[in-house]
């Protein structure tokens, strides 16, 4: 090989290197990319509760409009987010539309407390949790509220069979059946 084609060679494994490891690796800043966003009662990560719709999708942070539940009316909307979170957004039914709840499946945690969690972590984390077994016939999950005053209008679900949290959400969760 010339010294010239060889130039060529290690520049070409140099730019596919960087490539396989990322932008977020290759920018020297993949800790903060892999951490989880943080849940609080205003929103999670930068999905905060009362922005637009239209703000939320021109920050890359929602996906398209998609119709919400039948049983709250015609006019219902949501949004799946985008990753890194897995979960979706409720909006209001009126113009502009709003962010009116945050509902997590993955990729955030409250005080360190996220998907896969038992009732003592939340309790660990949120001593004023309320728990509530009502729902447990009904939906096969506990409820877990966190009051205003413990740290904010937050809800997990937890499963009764496998006891983990499954969902979390901003100010609580919705039901749709």
């Amino acid at each position: 090989m010339t010294p010239r084609s060889l130039t060529r060679t290690m520049l070409a494994a140099t730019a596919l290197g960087a490539l396989a490891i990322g932008p977020a690796a290759a920018s020297g800043d993949s800790s903060r990319a892999a951490a989880a966003k943080k849940i609080t009662p205003a929103g999670v990560g930068q999905v905060k509760l009362g922005k637009t719709f239209a703000k939320l999708r021109e920050q890359f942070l929602v996906g398209r409009l998609r119709p919400g539940c039948e049983l709250s009316g015609p006019n219902t909307r949501f949004a799946r987010l985008k990753a890194p979170l897995k979960g979706t957004v409720d909006f209001t039914k009126s113009s502009p539309r709003r962010a009116k709840r945050v509902t997590i499946q993955a990729g955030a945690k409250a005080r360190g407390v996220g998907i896969g969690a038992t009732i003592s972590d939340i309790k660990t984390a949120f001593p004023k949790a309320k728990v509530d077994h009502s729902t447990e016939t009904l939906f096969g999950i506990t409820l877990v509220k966190i009051p205003e005053d413990g740290g904010g209008r937050i809800q997990f679900a937890v499963d009764v069979d496998i006891d983990k949290t499954t969902l979390i959400a901003v100010p609580n969760i919705a039901f749709c059946e």
